[in-house]
């Protein structure tokens, strides 16, 4: 299945930056290009996901691809890079960095996201960032 981590996982979990930024650099690539099924891949089938857009969250593959398929086709363009990360139980906080090319600018937006994992898979995604700019 696509997305899924192959490292040795520590403290249950916590991700080291090597690992974390691995991950990073397989998963970031799928939310550009509008290939939903491709970055929901990513996510485990009940994964919990939310962003400041669902500030109650999306449960499940199912819902999370609904949203991805409305987020990517309007974004199609975008490019999400890891800046840095930082261990957690279970994964790892990812400091990232993204440029959204919107109605004749590019936007430069930097965020923080938490990415819990289980079985190589994403079970819990919750990004912030101030969206101001994509308003």
């Amino acid at each position: 299945m696509p997305g899924r981590l192959e490292v040795d996982m520590q403290l249950e979990g916590a991700l080291g930056e090597d690992a974390a930024r691995r991950f990073a650099d397989s998963w970031l690539p799928a939310w550009t290009g509008n290939r939903p099924e491709v970055l929901a891949g990513f996510y485990a089938p009940d994964a919990f996901y939310l962003d400041p857009a669902v500030p109650r969250g999306l449960q499940g593959r199912e819902a999370l691809l609904g949203y991805f398929r409305k987020l990517l086709a309007r974004y199609p363009d975008w490019v999400w890079t890891q800046r840095s990360s930082i261990p957690m139980a279970g994964g790892f906080v990812n400091l990232w960095h993204a440029r959204v090319p919107t109605r004749g600018k590019l936007l430069e937006l930097d965020g923080v996201c938490l990415v819990q994992l289980e079985g190589g898979l994403i079970r819990r995604n919750e990004v912030y960032f101030d969206r101001t700019g994509l308003l």
